[in-house]
């Protein structure tokens, strides 16, 4: 834990709505796959130490791939969205190397299927403290509700905009890989990066 180091201890508890067997390649030559696993699910945690306990709504995913992540991308913007039927949206716009970016636009239904939708336009949004360019797809300008996490090559926010007729408010993460692999990140990766709460 910071700022004083000491060790958490406690349970985290997640009860997936529906678990989804899904998975998808998100580079050109299929080495680095996504896939939520549970894209609506309720979370409880309950910490002995330091003594809290709070619950709501989760999710829960997996990336994997077979290279280093700095091989195929340049840089990502992804984001999830409870919808008014339950269903969760996920938006992942992503920027390559080589070749056309890609972007995938998929809705998870509470009763297990999943349909791809038509996304909005990519609407650029401001900076954040270190820098890093944003963009989420939306009907309408996004505002900034909550920044969760800002450093040098990833930036992690709760954001209020429109998807598919919907006011929704939205997960969103940024992340710039070049910054990510660049020698003086990786000379600050063993301390922790400040977060804000």
């Amino acid at each position: 834990a910071v700022p004083v180091p000491r060790r958490v201890r406690g349970q985290v508890r997640v009860q997936a709505r529906q678990w989804f067997d899904f998975s998808t390649p998100i580079d050109h030559a299929g080495k680095h796959r996504w896939g939520p696993l549970a894209p609506s699910a309720q979370v409880q945690v309950d910490l002995q130490q330091p003594g809290q306990q709070w619950q709501g709504h989760a999710y829960l995913d997996s990336n994997e791939g077979d290279e280093p992540i700095d091989r195929p991308f340049l840089e990502w913007d992804w984001s999830r969205s409870l919808m008014k039927d339950g269903s969760v949206a996920v938006m992942y716009d992503l920027q390559y190397k080589e070749g056309p970016d890609h972007l995938l636009a998929l809705k998870f239904k509470p009763d297990g299927a999943i349909e791809h939708f038509e996304a909005p336009s990519r609407v650029k949004m401001s900076p954040t403290a270190w820098l890093i360019a944003r963009r989420m797809r939306s009907d309408h300008p996004v505002r900034v509700g909550q920044q969760l996490e800002d450093t040098p090559f990833y930036q992690r926010a709760i954001l209020h905009s429109e998807l598919l007729g919907e006011s929704v408010t939205s997960f969103h993460e940024t992340l710039n890989v070049p910054r990510l692999v660049s020698p003086v990140v990786r000379a600050m990766l063993p301390w922790r990066m400040p977060r804000r709460a």
